[in-house]
């Protein structure tokens, strides 16, 4: 195991948008809308009063999908639509070999810091096997704070046992970047592949 010079020990990095497609976000539901025939503009306001409550952890998938969809009978079923939403995730297949590659080259802390409801969160972890080369998964859903919450950056550097200063953290939207910043910790705003590999090895991670 090689030893990096640079005095970063731990990666902090998002899950939607840096290692796999987003969960759930606007284009899915769109998505959603034009396969289920759902009413576009209620079905963006129901989302929008009640995503935040099921990303902290304070409601139940089935508790989201009756407040969203299922508040009147439907033609298609709850399993229908999990699976519909489920299918939305989607690996970036270069960033996942980058991380782990720098994990077990330099033997690295990796945590992920995210915005995830529960159940969507479980499904992404297992299918895609990040638990194999994550150590800490700092999710919305299990510590009930979300980004752009400066706490759940503060319980990720508790739980990870390391100082903001020894930290690289990505993240393909900017103002979380920007609060992670006022902990002292290093941002990278995620574009693209090639960019963040760059990056990354210029802090002494060259896979």
């Amino acid at each position: 195991m090689k030893k990096i010079n640079s005095g970063y020990t731990t990666i902090f990095t998002d899950i939607g948008g840096v290692l796999l497609t987003n969960g759930w976000d606007r284009n899915g539901r769109t998505k959603a809308i034009s396969h289920f025939n759902l009413d576009p503009v209620e079905t963006e306001e129901r989302h929008h009063l009640t995503f935040d409550t099921y990303e902290s952890g304070k409601i139940t998938l089935s508790e989201y999908l009756k407040r969203l969809v299922f508040y009147k009978e439907r033609n298609f079923t709850e399993v229908e639509f999990r699976k519909f939403m489920f299918d939305q995730s989607q690996p970036y297949p270069e960033m996942l070999g980058l991380i782990r590659g720098i994990k077990e080259k330099y033997g690295i802390k990796i945590a992920v810091v995210s915005n995830e409801g529960r159940e969507l969160n479980n499904y992404r972890i297992n299918t895609f096997k990040l638990g194999e080369f994550v150590d800490f998964f700092i999710s919305s859903c299990f510590v009930h704070f979300r980004k752009p919450d400066a706490d759940i950056f503060k319980v990720a550097l508790d739980i990870a046992q390391v100082s903001p200063e020894k930290v690289i953290y990505l993240e393909d939207r900017p103002m979380f970047v920007q609060v992670a910043d006022t902990l002292g910790i290093h941002g990278i705003i995620h574009h693209d592949f090639d960019s963040t590999k760059q990056q990354l090895a210029a802090f002494g991670w060259v896979i």
